[in-house]
């Protein structure tokens, strides 16, 4: 994301911001790799034909150019049908594997420490941190080690704009410490809207109430513990993952393995509580391997969630916190008592935006749903050799055209004073990180999911953003969306 500040605010003064935009620039002329290797096969069946054989072997060649031609220009939802090839055979591969189906054999017992997930998330180890109690999750593929924090704070909509300002600044130092870390693969803010489940209710009865035997007393307790589900709150986590290949030196000395990672982690995790502190964001302590397990069976078993955190004790055991089936279709997820789609947040504002641009989305009422943000920090030797080749690509992409006459486009010329904005922020010591933004929408029945689609769509219009859905890969895109795992696609 790179700031653009065309007047010098005053005091208490909102500061505009611009987001960069997606890069569409392909390899050569705006054609991706898979582009132009496609127009090369037809290209090279073309020629052949019309050097060898003339007018009869163009037309027996004819369905293999047209056909690259075809799949190289030819778009479907604003993707040339090429670059759907992957995705449609990777579908098909599952299909026949019989991957778009979970069923848990709940009567075979589970290795111990494993998670009772569906998919490549069945590789997941869970560990408790003894110092903290913190349940940390160990993906030992991808080398990763997550930790969770809950996260309260004001409602950001109701300050003041200078209030803002002072806000988005000190959330501006907490990535910058993420990033100056190294050794963090990956931060994740997740906020979900869960149904009130009354325990605000009964925490202030058992605070204020006096249980003096009488009649109203009785009564007003009584009705206090049948309150079901009333409205709607939200809640905020924190996701922090080390990424033990880069660590791999500060774990050898910790004392090595799982435990030299978890020293690690913890230190991380010690210096980004003391950020969010700074920021005035109050972390109500990292997450119990029984909390996680809530918050994992919650998100694939909606219709519980309410009983779930009432009743203090129950479902606390990742051992059990996964879903008891999964169904995957194109564009849907089923779980046990919800369907699910996921949105990708394709296109950020592209316009001056203030901070709260996110508020239709974020404070959208009647509609269960998850907002992911997923943050990559760079490193900053990294970040420069990326934006050193990007400079490269642009320039010789703009001498290439100007050779053949092609004319340059606004968008073009917006991509690169991006990458200039990128190096500027980079040169006056800022952090750069990948942003993705994820939208997991759930309900009841098909009939109310397509309505909760549409209403967060139009929601994100109204924010300025561009989405779309993610068919062919709902159920990777639902752990990404609706888990605290810090989990990439």
């Amino acid at each position: 994301m790179s700031s653009t500040n065309h007047d010098r605010p005053t005091a208490g003064e909102l500061v505009p911001v611009k987001f960069s935009r997606l890069t569409r620039r392909g390899v050569l002329l705006g054609l991706s790799l898979t582009q132009l290797i496609t127009l090369a096969i037809g290209g090279a069946t073309l020629i052949g034909a019309f050097y060898t054989g003339g007018g009869m072997l163009l037309a027996y060649t004819a369905p293999i150019w047209v056909l690259a031609a075809a799949l190289t220009w030819i778009p479907i939802a604003g993707r040339p049908i090429v670059e759907w090839l992957p995705i449609a055979c990777w579908w098909l591969w599952r299909i026949t594997g019989g991957q778009l189906l979970y069923r848990r054999r709940i009567v075979v017992p589970r290795p111990v420490g494993t998670l009772a997930l569906p998919g490549d998330m069945a590789r997941l180890r869970e560990y408790t941190e003894p110092d903290t109690g913190a349940g940390m999750i160990h993906d030992p593929h991808a080398a990763t080690l997550t930790v969770v924090c809950e996260v309260t704070h004001p409602a950001f909509v109701l300050l003041d704009p200078g209030e803002q300002e002072r806000r988005v600044s000190s959330w501006g130092r907490v990535l910058a410490t993420v990033c100056l870390s190294g050794r963090i693969a990956t931060l994740q803010v997740l906020e979900r809207t869960l149904p009130d489940s009354g325990t605000g209710l009964a925490e202030w009865w058992a605070t204020h109430g006096t249980p003096d035997g009488s009649w109203a007393t009785d009564t007003y307790a009584e009705l206090i513990d049948r309150a079901g589900p009333a409205g709607e709150r939200h809640a905020t986590t924190l996701s922090l993952s080390l990424d033990m290949k880069t660590s791999a030196r500060q774990i050898r000395t910790a004392g090595g393995g799982i435990r030299g990672a978890a020293a690690v982690l913890r230190q991380e995790m010690n210096t980004l509580v003391a950020a969010l502190r700074s920021a005035d964001l109050s972390p109500s302590g990292w997450l119990t391997p029984g909390q996680i397990a809530v918050m994992l069976r919650s998100a694939y078993d909606p219709a519980i969630a309410a009983t779930l955190e009432r009743h203090g004790r129950l479902g606390q055991s990742l051992a059990t916190a996964g879903p008891v089936a999964v169904t995957e279709t194109w564009g849907r997820l089923r779980t046990d008592s919800a369907h699910h789609a996921v949105l990708w947040v394709s296109e950020w504002p592209r316009s001056l935006v203030y901070p709260g641009f996110l508020s239709p989305v974020l404070l959208s009422t009647g509609i269960q749903r998850s907002f992911s943000l997923i943050c990559t920090p760079m490193r900053s030797d990294a970040a420069a050799r990326d934006i050193r080749k990007k400079k490269v690509e642009h320039i010789s992409d703009q001498t290439q055209r100007a050779k053949i006459g092609q004319i340059e486009d606004a968008s073009q010329t917006a991509e690169y004073h991006d990458v200039l904005q990128q190096e500027a922020d980079l040169t006056a010591g800022h952090g750069i990180l990948r942003y993705t933004g994820l939208i997991a929408v759930s309900a009841p029945t098909v009939e109310e999911l397509d309505a909760a689609v549409a209403a967060i769509e139009q929601a994100a219009i109204q924010a300025s953003c561009e989405t779309r859905l993610l068919v062919g890969q709902q159920a990777a895109a639902f752990t990404a969306a609706a888990l605290p795992l810090c989990r990439r696609i």
